[in-house]
């Protein structure tokens, strides 16, 4: 029997995508189902596990309803998934504690600023990569723990598990019989030594974590287990590929070498440089991660988030009513030739690195009574760019090394005219790929290389096509006159 295609499970904040693609990376079927979003208090969000499982199955049937393909077709499974987020449930029947808490879930901020205010915070960021943010997984699963009943006494004894969503999920592709992460999902949990890359015993003491709650972790390409008893796909497919999403985004770009770089653009917009076999402790506000792990060699990155990207956009529609669709951005942006002097600071959720305050709020500086919509609307996108100019310069100076080329995917980068602003501010050329579910990519990539159905990263290096290239086109002294009141206005914001 010929095993054509492998299947990637993109399973996101608000959706999860099933995607089905064969040797030469065609996708062939895809399946996508939103699912409920839970905000029980404020700053609290949470997402129920059982319905992202439902959403999981119910996709990849979709996908291979689509591509006219049954599972006996699929060689391998590539997972990627929204990072941090943090679930428990009990061993022997799979079912869960609690909700899920929600990477953008801020309820153990408390426990964070104690934390700090004891001096932790530079012995966690030595051990992790990491800042003491809510963000992360680990105070969350000690929230979990102290919070709902019988956890904490069940946890030491052995019958909860801990995961972020890929564990889930490979937990149920498996029938329970795995239980499993791999280095790039540890790394974000505030409970991995990034050299290690194993469970720290003196972070466990610090969070108060047993350490028999915890997944194995594993690389990023191998045999974690065999689908069982799922309704979706027959037992005995092989699950061999696992990684957070902005580091599948990266591994999808093909940045397999140091100093490659790429950004995606959704809600927020989530900037990685691969820096190589050792980690590079950043000095500019930015994280170290670890990317990938693949046999014997582990790959690092630096990366940079800006919390705002594709939102404020969508705040243009859903809040001004300035456009009735995403997409109309570019063109009411277009009805104008510049900005007319408005800079606009996207810090609607705060300013995330390098600048790091939590306080920021959002700001449009110089309007006069010439503004108007087109005015708005181009500097809400100049303002998205700018914000990634701060996270590029940042890299630059951490890692000592330019950025050659910038890959770009996600929603945003079918906007031209946010793409050659993109380009001209950073003074490189920035590259749109054909296929621009990057985090997909990834996913499926890294599952048919743990199994053989790619021979090697280069194999997919060759596979990858760009659709456009953006030169930059802008004069220095224009340039340095953007990035200047650019400066001036996140001072004020």
């Amino acid at each position: 029997m010929t095993r054509r295609y492998v299947l990637a499970l993109d399973q996101g904040t608000t959706s999860t995508r099933a995607t089905l693609l064969d040797s030469k990376l065609t996708v062939v079927g895809v399946g996508q189902k939103e699912f409920t979003q839970h905000f029980p208090k404020p700053g609290q969000v949470e997402h129920d596990l059982n319905e992202i499982w439902a959403s999981a199955e119910w996709c990849i049937a979709r996908a291979l309803k689509a591509a006219k393909a049954k599972g006996s077709d699929i060689a391998a499974i590539g997972l990627t998934n929204q990072r941090e987020t943090t679930g428990l449930w009990h061993r022997e029947t799979g079912k869960p504690l609690h909700r899920a808490i929600v990477w953008q879930d801020r309820r153990t901020a408390p426990f964070c600023a104690d934390l700090k205010a004891r001096g932790e915070e530079p012995r966690v960021r030595a051990l992790t990569g990491l800042v003491l943010d809510p963000y992360f997984s680990g105070t969350k699963l000690k929230y979990l723990l102290d919070t709902v009943k019988g956890a904490r006494e069940q946890a030491s004894a052995g019958s909860l598990c801990f995961g972020t969503v890929d564990t889930w999920l490979v937990y149920k592709m498996t029938g329970h019989a795995s239980h499993v992460t791999d280095v790039s999902n540890a790394s974000r949990t505030l409970l991995m030594g990034l050299e290690s890359l194993q469970w720290d015993e003196s972070l466990l003491k610090l969070l108060d974590v047993p350490h028999s709650v915890l997944p194995r972790i594993a690389g990023s390409s191998e045999l974690y287990g065999l689908t069982r008893g799922m309704k979706s796909l027959p037992d005995g497919i092989p699950v061999s590929g696992m990684a957070g999403d902005q580091q599948a985004a990266l591994f999808g770009q093909a940045c397999f070498e140091p100093g490659e770089a790429k950004c995606t653009y959704g809600t927020g917009a989530f900037l990685l440089m691969n820096v190589g076999p050792a980690p590079v402790a950043s000095k500019s506000g930015l994280l170290t991660t670890v990317a990938w792990r693949i046999g014997d060699r582990t790959t690092y990155a630096l990366e940079g988030s800006a919390f705002i990207a594709g939102a404020a956009v969508q705040w243009l529609r859903d809040g001004l009513k300035l456009i009735k669709k995403a997409s109309d951005v570019e063109a009411l942006a277009r009805t104008v030739k510049d900005t007319g002097g408005v800079v606009f600071v996207p810090a609607l959720a705060g300013l995330g690195a390098p600048h790091w305050r939590p306080d920021a709020r959002g700001l449009f500086a110089g309007i006069d009574r010439s503004t108007n919509a087109g005015h708005l609307a181009r500097a809400v996108l100049e303002g998205v760019a700018l914000q990634i100019c701060d996270l590029a310069e940042a890299m630059r100076l951490d890692s000592g090394r330019d950025i050659p080329a910038f890959k770009v995917d996600g929603g945003a980068v079918s906007n031209d005219l946010l793409m050659q602003f993109q380009a001209d501010l950073l003074n490189t050329r920035v590259v749109r790929p054909k296929n621009t579910e990057s985090t997909s990519l990834g996913a499926a990539f890294l599952g048919g290389l743990g199994v053989g159905f790619w021979k090697s990263p280069e194999a997919i290096r060759r596979a990858w096509k760009a659709q456009k290239v953006f030169t930059p086109r802008m004069s220095a002294e224009v340039r340095a006159k953007h990035l200047g009141s650019w400066r001036d206005a996140v001072k004020r914001a």
